[in-house]
């Protein structure tokens, strides 16, 4: 191995030697601990040191690194206490998730590390929103971000490299290429010799950088950044290295050759430059003897502390409050004047008005800049806010809400809008995935707002039709919001990009342009969980949200001397449940409409928790309306089959006469 050491000191080579070697001795002890039963599972990064601590030490320590699996050498080199890491890996609380994940799934702000999630490709687009914050402000800054070989086939990968290449972001995609994809070779991962000429693909710079030489990786790291900060673009590096463990230890290395092992068993990259600097006498094996003791006791000191340390106590209480950041929610009062608005103006003026507010919140979505997206809303905020702020971007819904993740953790607001609400699918991991868990695992907030331009009953078909809140109510971290009128469209909106949690915010596009209403033009906010109480009656319980609650309303008006308590949940996570208890407790008799399809939607949960909250007040079997169980149909007459509208109708009558 050929080390070409020009311009680097004694101190930084042996600072390189013993970044490498520390991570080694860690993983060598948590190897025999393995074995004892002590940790439950490891991840080696044995033969592959040289990239972490190389790439780490070429990066400012205000500079973000995102890591994997294998990446031990990125946080010792950013000196995280060995104590803290003992006690991520036993589950204990003082690790930086408190027990709620494992190994290397975590981030820690203090020092500046971002730590992967299972599904890998993510925290590509993570790494995209962290840069693009800096680039905004300005700082001269570089954000490093790991991946593996087989990773490289997600379509995560793919969606990340073009935005920053469109964007022009600071960002190093480094690939571990390191043979295998658990027991996949690389022959079955990709079909071209080197990753690196991926780039050309999308007009970025690449490098191809022997993984185990730490010189090699270091210098040339050290250039890139140093290059980056002036001219800001991203580069995509392949590091060539081999995995010389299993996936993780119970996977083995038998579907290895013996011969491809011996070969890069060779190639160690610690062996080697110890080696290496024994030989150019700027290092003795007295020193090395010293070097291994003085860890050894660092190890054994910190693992003590971890293991004296009591098992993580669970709580209840604690663990549900930790869903989401802590949010005091600031009631800004409607003064002034009103103005008689659309809906789809409401939206508008509230998002504008939030733009004033915070000049560090960012929109991005599909054709919102100069064109103002497919329903005008963002018609001239670029002209107003610029358009670094208001941005366009490409059509890879997966690598924009993984970049509004990156711009929440470098410490800006983000706002994206799905052109519609249908086509969250293609963003849906991110969002499941990283943006509702991130605060339960690591303290982290996502102050994302995802605008949802939804609903039927406009002939759009099966894919630009549905309403599909339910997929979110599901997901623990996640708020959803859903109102039915201008006014209460424009408070909850100020109160979505307030809240540092992560929002689902939709918005019925049949309402867009055809429901008005007197709203006040100045600033105001609504408070989130609180049920609008529409009109009141004894007869029956009406619970629905979004154009559900207008349908409600215009067949009651058929029906006078049906007097029914009408509400509007207007948010769904958080759900008001306490108002529907109340009503029904007055009436005897709920039900609940939904144009989402019927089962598995909103109307079940509520129909559940009233049966086991309130059974003993109803006189009636909870009755729920709902679209069809089929998509979305396109002609009219199936579509209005389709919706629930006229059904609700027959129901109605029903439960008033039963």
């Amino acid at each position: 191995m050929q080390y070409h050491i020009d311009h680097l000191d004694k101190q930084t080579l042996i600072d390189l030697y013993l970044g490498m070697l520390k991570p080694r001795m860690i993983e060598e002890k948590m190897l025999i601990l393995l074995r004892q039963g002590k940790i439950s599972k490891w991840f080696s990064g044995i033969g592959q040191e040289a990239i972490s601590v190389g790439v780490t030490m070429a990066l400012k320590k205000e500079e973000y690194i995102l890591p994997m699996h294998r990446n031990l050498g990125v946080f010792t080199t950013r000196e995280i206490p060995l104590y803290r890491l003992f006690a991520q890996w036993q589950g204990k609380q003082s690790g930086f998730t408190q027990g709620r994940d494992r190994s290397f799934h975590f981030g820690t702000q203090e020092y500046r590390i971002v730590g992967m999630i299972s599904h890998l490709g993510p925290q590509l687009g993570v790494a995209d929103g962290i840069a693009l914050a800096d680039m905004i402000r300005r700082k001269k800054r570089v954000t490093a971000v790991f991946t593996g070989e087989g990773a490289t086939s997600e379509g995560d990968f793919h969606e990340a490299l073009n935005v920053a290449s469109v964007w022009n972001l600071p960002v190093l995609f480094c690939i571990e290429n390191n043979g295998y994809g658990l027991s996949t070779p690389t022959n079955e991962q990709y079909n071209c010799e080197h990753l690196a000429d991926r780039a050309k693909g999308y007009g970025i710079e690449s490098r191809i950088i022997d993984g185990n030489n730490i010189i090699e990786v270091f210098t040339k790291v050290d250039e890139l950044c140093k290059s980056l900060r002036k001219r800001p673009r991203p580069v995509l590096l392949e590091f060539k290295t081999f995995r010389m463990r299993g996936h993780e230890e119970a996977s083995g290395t038998k579907y290895v050759p013996e011969k491809l092992m011996k070969k890069w068993a060779k190639k160690d990259p610690i062996s080697n430059f110890e080696a290496y600097l024994k030989e150019q006498e700027l290092i003795t094996e007295k020193e090395i003897e010293e070097f291994r003791v003085t860890i050894s006791k660092e190890i054994e000191t910190n693992l003590n502390k971890a293991f004296e340390e009591q098992s993580v106590i669970a709580n209840t209480k604690k663990e549900t409050k930790d869903i989401y950041k802590a949010f005091e929610y600031e009631d800004s009062k409607p003064k002034g004047e009103t103005k008689n608005i659309r809906f789809v103006d409401a939206v508008s003026e509230g998002l504008e008005q939030s733009m004033d507010k915070y000049n560090e919140l960012i929109i991005m979505g599909q054709d919102i800049a100069e064109y103002g997206g497919v329903f005008k809303i963002t018609e001239g905020f670029t002209i107003k806010f610029g358009r670094s702020r208001v941005r366009n971007t490409p059509i890879c819904e997966s690598a924009i809400v993984s970049a509004a993740m990156g711009l929440s953790i470098n410490g800006m607001k983000a706002i994206v809008e799905m052109q519609f609400a249908d086509f969250v699918s293609s963003g849906f991991n991110p969002i499941v995935n990283y943006l509702a868990k991130v605060h339960y695992r690591w303290n982290e907030k996502a102050d994302v707002v995802i605008r949802m331009p939804c609903g039927g009953g406009v002939g759009a078909g099966p894919f630009h039709s549905q309403t599909n809140e339910a997929w979110f109510t599901k997901v623990p971290g996640l708020k959803v919001v859903y109102p039915a009128f201008p006014s209460d469209a424009k408070g909850l909106l100020a109160t979505a990009i307030n809240d540092p949690n992560p929002v689902l915010f939709f918005e019925h596009k049949g309402l867009y342009r055809s429901v008005y209403q007197d709203v006040p033009t100045e600033y105001y906010t609504l408070p989130f969980g609180q049920a609008s109480v529409l009109q009141e009656g004894e007869a029956l319980t009406v619970v629905s949200y979004g154009a559900g609650i207008h349908w409600a309303l215009e067949i009651l008006k058929k029906h006078p001397h049906i007097e029914a308590d009408v509400l509007d949940l207007r948010t769904l996570q958080p759900l008001d449940f306490e108002s529907i208890f109340t009503s029904v407790k007055k009436t005897g008799k709920l039900m609940i409409l939904q144009e989402d399809t019927l089962f598995g939607g909103v109307a079940s949960d509520i129909s559940a928790t009233v049966m086991e909250n309130c059974f003993e007040f109803l006189d009636a079997p909870i009755k729920r309306v709902g679209s069809l169980d089929t998509p979305v149909p396109f002609a009219k007459n199936l579509e209005d089959n389709f919706l629930p509208k006229q059904r609700f109708e027959t129901v109605l009558l029903e439960l008033y006469d039963y």
